[in-house]
């Protein structure tokens, strides 16, 4: 049965984990990095270690047995532990994840779909913590328009799979980045350099939007308010100048899905990686014009 608790383990997993299996034990491995030491005044790892404080706390009495944790490492943490290969919650855990054993190949369980609407923000809650990241680079344009980035590495599959769980949570993505050449080389400048780069996703969500999920994590969660509120402060004097949204909320403009945007799509010329095998099969060889032709071909869409 699908709990807060086991969910966010499952997101974690999904997000950064491995597992490992042995003849008699199956050790589970999580990884979570931060990729700078100090993100806008926040000290990432001692957050990452009060945090993970109350992580482990959180989730002993679920797994049953000590877990062990390092934060020595300037860039990423990690949490760990064994069960007998028969324990009740391995076989779950392999049930749910279909017997994958990384996250390079891990899918949001069906069942996380049809869950009641806490399990499914704990399970996001698991994948954004050692997933997503939020800081000032991260806008888009103008100074109210602050982003969280979901960032998963070659797996096509879950990057829509946590787009359409998103959906079902009413959080609309301002813009996926697939890492398709169409999309990351529209030039060919990477490309006649000798550099290829097909491998990261970033799924990018308006910070207020964001809130509706959170993190646990405690740096995250203090960048992820302080953004969402200059957000919401910076709308007022950009709406207050503007005659289409003048004493309109930010949702006017940020809760919207892409089909609900106009569409400014521009020509792309022809990538010579069009048909790299990094890329997935069922757009593998065709060329797009924007991220949105990607997403409604893989399967995110109204």
């Amino acid at each position: 049965m699908l709990n807060p608790d086991i969910a966010y383990l499952l997101g974690m997993i999904v997000g950064k984990g491995q597992i490992i299996r042995g003849n008699k034990e199956t050790e589970i491995i999580i990884d979570i990095p931060h990729k700078n030491l100090v993100i806008e005044g926040e000290n990432t790892q001692q957050s990452i270690k009060a945090s993970l404080l109350d992580i482990v706390g959180r989730l002993k009495p679920l797994v049953g047995v000590d877990m062990n944790w390092d934060t020595s490492k300037p860039n990423i943490a990690h949490i760990s532990f064994s069960k007998p290969n028969g324990d009740y919650l391995i076989r779950t855990i392999n049930a749910y994840l279909k017997n994958k054993i990384s996250w390079r190949d891990f899918r949001i369980p069906k069942e996380i779909f049809s869950a009641p609407r806490d399990v499914k923000i704990e399970f996001l809650r698991g994948i954004a913590d050692v997933t997503a990241h939020i800081r000032k680079s991260n806008v888009a344009w103008k100074d109210f328009e602050n982003r969280v980035y979901i960032e998963i590495m070659t797996n096509w599959d879950l990057c829509i799979d946590i787009a359409n769980l998103l959906k079902d949570l009413d959080v609309p993505i301002h813009t996926i980045r697939f890492a398709h050449p169409n999309i990351v080389d529209p030039t060919l400048k990477f490309y006649k350099g000798g550099m290829r780069n097909y491998k990261e996703h970033q799924i990018k969500i308006w910070a207020e939007e964001f809130e509706k999920i959170g993190f646990n994590v405690e740096h995250k969660n203090k960048l992820l308010k302080k953004f969402a509120d200059l957000n919401r402060k910076n709308w007022e004097k950009y709406a207050s100048k503007s005659k289409k949204y003048k004493g309109k909320p930010i949702s006017e403009a940020h809760h919207k899905y892409y089909w609900e945007t106009r569409d400014l799509t521009k020509k792309k010329q022809k990538h010579p990686d069009e048909n790299h095998p990094s890329i997935h099969p069922k757009i593998r060889g065709k060329h797009f014009d924007s991220w949105k032709e990607i997403a409604k071909k893989l399967g995110y869409h109204e």
